[in-house]
């Protein structure tokens, strides 16, 4: 049972990485990004998506926590 648990994680896992991996190199297009007068380098589109979301994923549940 411990063995077929570490095998579901592992393929779960796997799926969440190939699926970063093909998002990224499927939006190799340049953009910059200008935040309140800040601008950020020249970068593929995937980085500030993945940023965004990793920061939700973050946000999200503190938010949570303290209502």
């Amino acid at each position: 049972m411990r063995n077929i648990k570490r095998l579901n994680f592992f393929v779960v896992v796997l799926l969440i990485v190939a699926t970063t991996v093909v998002f990224v190199l499927e939006n190799q297009q340049s953009v910059a990004l200008v935040f309140f007068g800040w601008s950020a380098p020249e970068m593929s589109i995937a980085v500030p998506v993945i940023l965004a979301l990793l920061v939700g994923m973050v946000i999200g549940p503190v938010l949570f926590s303290i209502a």
